[in-house]
């Protein structure tokens, strides 16, 4: 109810009212940083003595470099042009009477995630740039550091026009206040679940309120023929462990036949020196040695750590259709010098 009444409040605030709290959101985490890592040490420890997996807590971390992106994404997001109130359409019948279609918030956006914290930041920004009340709701494992963000942020709203209760999150990790929070559809307008396959599908499941999601991140990156070698070395290496725990991260590599003898023994080599277990259809395992074979499951399968699947493509329309049999829609990328194959692969996939 406390989110619904701010929510109806905060659509008839300015954009400009919107942004200087965004900003302000940036300064108050740097005022709150010593606060925010003690918090996120705490966090770390904790997960690190209930056995979760090294990726996971990879994604816990707030570094330095996390900390500034996430103070840089809330002064990005100010910067934006103001979403609310946008003419999408409009015309003027012969009667005089003028119909519009115009851009308005949705109202309460509930947002259950896991793991990293910078989620906090970013879904806070992005709902309050479109004017919309939001409820969090991040995972167990980072509650100290998500409590500690959040009321950062609050406090920087509600000292620049932004009515109390607009940001809100929930305090405990009890399993039950989400199944609870999944049942208020007469005071959340919109759910965005972030995470697992698992917390996707029971959020899907389970919930009252309609749903935004997607499920895995299995993203691919296909070398055409023609894709330089140093380049497309570069690119595969990026995609895949600038992060190899997050959802954008590549995890399976198509290189086209024509370039495979080319592309494959720097590919090892490179990513020899990243640690990345290669796993290679038949066709990869004769060019380059020493890599496992891949199964059928590995087509399939969101790694979310330094293991990538390798198979080489007799083409860029085998390429297609293996990423839209194994891929989930998420991430997927080209490398070429052909703007005319690049625009036929984006229309394909």
């Amino acid at each position: 109810m406390q989110a619904k009444s701010a929510a109806s409040v905060l659509a008839t605030i300015s954009g400009e009212v919107r942004a200087a709290a965004l900003n302000a959101m940036s300064i108050e985490l740097e005022n709150a940083k010593d606060e925010l890592i003690k918090a996120n040490t705490a966090d770390l420890q904790a997960a690190k003595q209930a056995g979760i997996s090294g990726p996971i807590v990879k994604r816990l971390a707030i570094t330095d470099k996390v900390f500034k992106y996430m103070q840089n994404r809330l002064t990005d997001v100010a910067a934006l042009p103001d979403p609310v109130g946008k003419t999408v359409e409009g015309f003027t019948r012969p009667n005089g009477l003028r119909v519009a279609k115009i851009t308005v918030p949705i109202g309460v956006i509930g947002i259950i995630y896991e793991s990293r914290p910078n989620v906090t930041s970013d879904a806070a920004s992005v709902c309050l740039k479109s004017g919309n009340a939001v409820i969090l709701r991040g995972g167990s494992e980072s509650i100290r550091t998500n409590i500690v963000l959040a009321e950062a942020m609050i406090r920087a709203t509600a000292a620049n026009g932004i009515p109390e209760y607009a940001i809100q999150i929930i305090r405990t990790p009890d399993r039950a206040a989400v199944d609870e929070m999944l049942q208020l559809d007469e005071y959340i307008d919109v759910l965005i679940p972030r995470g697992g396959k698992s917390l996707i599908e029971r959020v899907s499941k389970e919930s009252r309120i309609p749903v935004i999601k997607h499920y895995d991140g299995i993203c691919h990156q296909y070398l055409a023929a023609d894709a330089p070698t140093d380049q497309a070395v570069a690119i595969a290496v990026n995609s895949k462990c600038q992060r190899v725990e997050v959802c954008n991260a590549m995890e399976t590599l198509l290189v086209d036949q024509a370039a495979a003898d080319r592309l494959l023994p720097a590919l090892k080599a490179a990513f020899d020196q990243q640690g990345v277990e290669l796993r290679g259809c038949p066709e990869t395992c004769q060019i380059i040695n020493n890599i496992r074979q891949a199964t059928e499951d590995d087509w399939g399968m969101e790694y979310l750590a330094p293991v990538l699947s390798v198979k080489v493509v007799n083409g860029m329309d085998q390429a297609i259709r293996h990423i839209n049999r194994y891929g989930s829609g998420h991430t997927d990328g080209i490398v070429t010098e052909s703007i005319e194959t690049a625009n036929q692969f984006v229309a394909a996939v």
